[in-house]
């Protein structure tokens, strides 16, 4: 993996160089804010990650980083920045390829915890759980044949990679039916969504009998980057449209 670092304050490089240093195998190069520079480089080097300074006196990062995702759509995007910046200030195509943001002064464990996402690659589903539920397959929406399908897949990804047996997902999803009708409409979900699955070719759940398993490979949640304390935005409320999403707020009181 090969990334770069751009910061006109040559403390910042020191900074980071002290933080990385015998502690991963990527490669990576320090700039200043000379633009045509990083793009030369960008554009003759196979870039997995820009780490940008937003506020330099000769460019802003916010720019630097539309056309550096211009140059080259794999290079992934970290901001680094004492400046209060959500993903929504953010232009929609350099959004898409921003993996986090670093808030000055960052430690070195929040600097390895965006590494080692990285270092997995860039995932394939983006998963939203704050606010309204949603899904992307890259820039696209994922569209679920039916709410309670979606549900399903949201209760799954807040499990974070725990086995979800049928029981559990009825008593959440359908609490107030009976056991022959809740289990009726609980199959219809799991039909509904591997379904959809299938259609987006991403088979991330395993369908075993009264039982689902999510493998977590390939997808970046927000709800996951909060419990492994890389900085996100959950301004929102968590699954605001699931009476089950209030069981997960005590654990948001505890920043």
């Amino acid at each position: 993996m090969k990334i770069i670092i751009v910061d006109d304050e040559i403390t910042a490089h020191h900074t980071f160089l002290g933080d990385v240093i015998g502690k991963t195998d990527a490669e990576y190069r320090f700039f200043k804010d000379d633009e045509q520079e990083i793009l030369d480089y960008i554009q003759k080097n196979k870039v997995s990650a820009a780490f940008l300074d937003i506020s330099m006196p000769h460019i802003s990062g916010f720019d630097l980083a539309k056309k550096i995702v211009r140059a080259n759509e794999e290079t992934r995007i970290v901001f680094v920045t004492g400046q209060s910046v959500k993903p929504s200030d953010l232009d929609a195509d350099v959004r898409a390829r921003t993996v986090g943001f670093l808030y000055k002064p960052y430690d070195a464990d929040e600097l390895h915890a965006i590494l080692s996402v990285l270092e997995k690659g860039a995932p394939k589903l983006q998963v939203h759980m704050f606010g309204s539920f949603e899904v992307f397959m890259g820039d696209s929406p994922v569209r679920f044949s039916s709410n309670k399908s979606k549900e399903l897949f949201a209760l799954l990804v807040a499990y974070n990679g725990r086995s979800l047996s049928m029981t559990d997902a009825i008593s959440q999803l359908w609490p107030d039916l009976d056991v022959d009708k809740s289990k009726i409409l609980y199959r219809d979900a799991v039909w509904r969504l591997r379904k959809t699955l299938q259609q987006i070719d991403f088979n991330c759940v395993d369908f075993a009998r009264a039982c689902l398993f999510l493998n977590k490979e390939g997808i970046q949640c927000d709800y996951w980057d909060f419990l492994q304390g890389i900085p996100t935005e959950h301004s929102g409320e968590f699954c605001k449209s699931y009476d089950w999403g209030i069981e997960y707020l005590p654990s948001f009181n505890k920043e």
